[in-house]
């Protein structure tokens, strides 16, 4: 004999030949005196409360993406009240050459623009936003350049002078999974008349490590030079790092500096000399 339905679940129900005619979902469930038709009323219950369940599971995402979109909102509103400093700051290192042609005058004025930027940003923590490191940086500025050579504070080539080099665009490319940080300059080299200067890029492979909450120590690898323009054809010139019994005391290949203000674009850090750098994302 065909099988009964229980009408509560649709599900067929145990043959009429047996002792019971109970829905066998409903028998699972517990039921087993209520029969095909008494378990309509524990069905709606079961129905009610999946869908309450339901409803109360909405409006928990629905708070949720409400609070989230109020933080977003708080974080703009947060970021619109610094773009009047960051644009002071940027305002006051343009035109400086990223700052080799600062006087001592621009250099007083950017550093009291970065300081009013790093006072509105507050303290930074990277041990727990590590990620705003990440990606390809230009250099903007930097108060070391104003002593005219590569070095910064540190002994260095000395450019448009005693050689006749001239400084193009400098980055830095951070890759925080691989803690690869690299210096990259694009330099001019002169060149005896009539042949054309020479453009090369230097890339300044380093490794670095967070120190504390907002201290970054990198340690020099290995410098390579890729020559540009007409003569790109030419394969890179790998420099390997010094041994460090041969390294001279000024030059111990390593070096640290704070982030005291860092965005989705823009990178303040002071060096152990004093230097002043301000980075935009490339």
């Amino acid at each position: 004999m065909a099988s009964l339905t229980c009408l509560p679940c649709t599900l067929p129900t145990v043959s009429p030949s047996s002792s019971s005619s109970s829905c066998t979902t409903c028998l699972v469930a517990g039921n087993p005196k209520r029969g095909r038709f008494g378990l309509k009323n524990s069905h709606r219950r079961q129905s009610f409360a999946l869908t309450t369940r339901a409803a109360v599971d909405g409006v928990s995402g629905a708070v949720d993406d409400v609070s989230s979109a109020a933080k977003g909102a708080v974080d703009d509103v947060t970021s619109l009240g610094r773009s009047p400093l960051k644009l002071k700051l940027l305002s006051a290192v343009a035109g400086l050459n990223n700052g080799l042609a600062a006087s001592e005058d621009d250099l007083r004025k950017a550093d009291a623009a970065a300081k009013e930027l790093e006072a509105a940003g507050g303290p930074v923590d990277l041990s727990t936003d590590l990620d705003k490191l990440q990606g390809r940086w230009k250099l903007v500025y930097s108060s070391a350049f104003s002593s005219r050579t590569l070095g910064g504070s540190r002994p260095g080539p000395p450019i448009g002078r005693l050689l006749p080099i001239s400084l193009g665009q400098v980055f830095q490319r951070i890759d925080i999974v691989s803690k690869d940080f690299d210096n990259i300059v694009e330099v001019q080299l002169g060149a005896p008349w009539p042949l054309p200067p020479i453009d090369v890029t230097a890339t300044l492979a380093h490794k670095f490590e967070l120190i504390g909450t907002a201290r970054v120590k990198i340690k020099f690898d290995k410098t390579t030079v890729k020559t540009t323009g007409s003569l790109s054809q030419l394969p890179p010139l790998e420099i390997p790092r010094i041994p460090d019994g041969l390294r001279p005391s000024s030059n111990p290949g390593s070096g640290e500096f704070e982030v005291t203000y860092v965005d989705t674009d823009t990178r303040i850090t002071r060096g152990d000399r004093d230097e002043l750098r301000v980075f935009v994302i490339a």
